[in-house]
């Protein structure tokens, strides 16, 4: 079966964006099916960086296929940015690349509701969206009436639907505006923009689920990229504080059209300790000199925010769930060097809630507020391992947190990095 998934098993930012890029030599194509330009991949290959949001990590890699499907919103001007600043750095998009005509498009008018009515609740604890529209337009998407997909913008009826919601969005966003906080949008003008975004992708624009489903039955060799993590899954993860669409492994059918009997490899990618972006409970939080370390050690700040992320140790009932939940074969443990210099290192193994020990996630995000970490300590190697390029040759205390890792999520570690390099990453034998 030539199917294979990298999903990212915590609130995000595992640096699936390398995996996926390495994985991509032996594939033939890579599916972006989740999530909008609120997702940040970092690419690092011969001395360069880029930086990707929609167009899947595979677009390095030239004889590679990359395809986003109907499960992905978009905003047209950040793809056409995306497009145009990789063709100015020498990645040739242009006949690698094609677009689901059943993505959702975002408009202006999300990004203003996004704006207005983020505001910080009563707990002073926001959800941390990044303001770029992703909800609202997933909100218009389930609720029908008011949303276009992008295969809308080429029909006849597009000008007059577009001039009718935009109206009414105008009216429905002053009237929950505060005096001055909105200026009514110019519709003409998003009309003339966006006919011409359309235009300059027609050329990727595509039926990406009969394209999918013709490729894997003659054989061809697909990688899902998953985006965002499965912990902020809008069904399965610590709701409300997640994101709009299906991010765990639960997602991988319904937002890329191919059925779950083509995929026969799930990877799991971690962080080798827990990071989170945004409200939300986090139970192995360190808001101390360890946590600073670990974010001053990893550069821990958003690839598309720039916000500095939360740090903490490795939870281990968090990921154990999501690697059941995502139907993880093995596991793909990041930034492992991060912990270097520390004596000690900490596994959350177990959680205490209201004086009872539990092993399972909680699926209410007020007992996971309550959750006390039960931890695990193991001794630190305080040594530099970012040249090390065989897992055998790493030091034996770090080969004792991955085994003990692996030990407590029920699967085997088969790829661990070191380092932002394609070079720094080391698979176990038979595991690439």
């Amino acid at each position: 079966m030539p199917g294979t998934c990298v999903i990212g098993l915590q609130w995000g930012d595992e640096a699936k964006g390398k995996i996926v890029d390495i994985l991509t030599e032996g594939h033939d194509l890579v599916v972006r099916y989740q999530g909008g330009s609120n997702a940040g991949h970092t690419v690092v290959t011969g001395g360069q960086t880029y930086k990707l949001s929609l167009i899947p990590s595979g677009i390095l890699r030239p004889q590679v296929k990359c395809v986003v499907t109907g499960g992905v919103v978009i905003n047209p001007a950040t793809l056409l940015a995306e497009i145009d600043g990789l063709a100015a750095r020498g990645v040739e998009v242009s006949g690698h690349l094609l677009i689901s005509d059943r993505a959702h498009v975002i408009f202006p008018w999300h990004i203003a509701e996004d704006r207005i009515l983020d505001k910080t609740p009563a707990d002073g604890e926001a959800i941390g969206t990044t303001q770029r529209g992703i909800g609202p337009c997933y909100r218009d998407k389930v609720g029908r009436s008011q949303a276009f997909r992008l295969g809308d913008l080429y029909r006849p009826e597009f000008r007059g639907r577009l001039e009718a919601i935009a109206t009414a969005k105008n009216k429905i966003l002053s009237s929950l505006s505060s005096e001055g906080e909105f200026q009514p949008l110019d519709i003409q003008r998003i009309a003339a923009d966006y006919a011409g975004y359309a235009e300059r992708l027609r050329p990727f624009v595509a039926d990406t689920t009969s394209y999918l489903l013709n490729e894997l039955e003659a054989g061809r060799r697909v990688l899902f990229e998953g985006a965002q993590g499965a912990l902020l899954d809008v069904d399965h993860g610590t709701f409300p504080y997640v994101t709009s669409s299906n991010s765990s492994g639960a997602g991988i059918s319904s937002g890329s059209g191919v059925p779950g009997r083509y995929l026969n490899r799930v990877i799991g990618v971690i962080k080798a300790y827990s990071t989170r972006v945004g409200g939300g409970p986090f139970p192995t939080e360190q808001s101390n000199e360890i946590g600073q370390h670990i974010r001053d050690r990893g550069n821990e700040y958003g690839t598309v925010t720039k916000r500095p992320r939360r740090c903490g140790w490795f939870d281990a009932v968090a990921v154990r769930y999501t690697a059941r939940l995502s139907g993880v074969d093995s596991l793909c443990v990041m930034l492992l060097d991060v912990l270097s210099q520390l004596s000690e290192v900490k596994i959350c193994t177990a959680y205490e809630i209201d004086g009872r020990r539990v092993t399972d996630f909680p699926s209410h995000v007020d007992d996971l507020r309550r959750a006390k970490p039960v931890y695990e300590s193991l001794p630190g190697w305080q040594q530099e391992i970012s040249s090390v390029r065989r897992i055998d040759d790493l030091p034996a205390n770090a080969r004792r947190y991955l085994d003990r890792i692996s030990a407590i999520i029920g699967h085997p570690v088969q790829i661990v990095s070191v380092g932002p390099d394609r070079e720094q990453t080391m698979f176990a034998a038979g595991s690439r």
